[in-house]
């Protein structure tokens, strides 16, 4: 696989990096640790890989190109690591999912321009659904995607992580700054309840 970047042999509770808080990689990555760097790659690369997968149209959703695709977006962004300044725990994760947001948005740009003779020659199909617009409809997802807009930081990691990634509690825990799993599952839970309350005022 290209631009394979090694998972830290270093975890616990299933985190890599040993549990460590973002604030301490990144200051660790600003010091020329690479062991850091390889930690928040690896703790990022998979939640981030599912919520790709979620969110590319169903051409685009083979496993190997969205593994390229996240790595690749992944390394390029961690190159320009020393300008990102977090101002809370889940801020890096956010900021690498607008990064790979960006991405995809340029992926499908560059799609739509070719020209319908090399789009047929490539074999390509049209952008289909996206596994979340499948899964809840595309109306559902638009008010899904505003209510998510209306909630605080921490509450729309709390349901991005857990829900479109799959994090663990424990994995939530670490990205979210909460001191336990239990403490990550009731944030989310929370979290959950004030989502379907904003969608719900969605469709009034």
């Amino acid at each position: 696989m290209k631009n394979q970047v090694p998972e830290d042999p270093g975890r616990a509770g299933g985190v890599p990096g040993g549990g460590q808080s973002t604030f301490r990689l990144l200051e660790r990555v600003r010091n020329g640790d690479r062991a850091a760097l390889e930690s928040l790659f690896a703790r990022y690369l998979t939640p981030l890989r599912r919520w790709a997968s979620g969110r590319l149209p169903r051409y685009a959703r083979d496993a190997s190109d969205t593994q390229d695709l996240v790595q690749d977006t992944l390394l390029q962004t961690f190159r320009k690591i020393e300008a990102f300044e977090p101002e809370r725990e889940g801020a890096l994760q956010a900021y690498l999912r607008q990064a790979l947001l960006n991405r995809i948005r340029d992926e499908l740009r560059r799609h739509r321009r070719r020209p319908a003779a090399e789009a047929l020659e490539s074999g390509v199909p049209d952008p289909g659904p996206s596994a979340l617009e499948e899964a809840i409809g595309s109306e559902a997802v638009e008010r899904y995607e505003a209510a998510l807009g209306r909630l605080r930081p921490e509450e729309r990691e709390a349901i991005i992580g857990r829900v479109e990634m799959g994090c663990s509690y424990d994995d939530l825990a670490v990205a979210l700054g909460k001191p336990s799993a239990e403490a990550a599952r009731k944030a989310s839970q929370r979290a959950l309840i004030r989502l379907a309350q904003e969608m719900k005022r969605g469709v009034e």
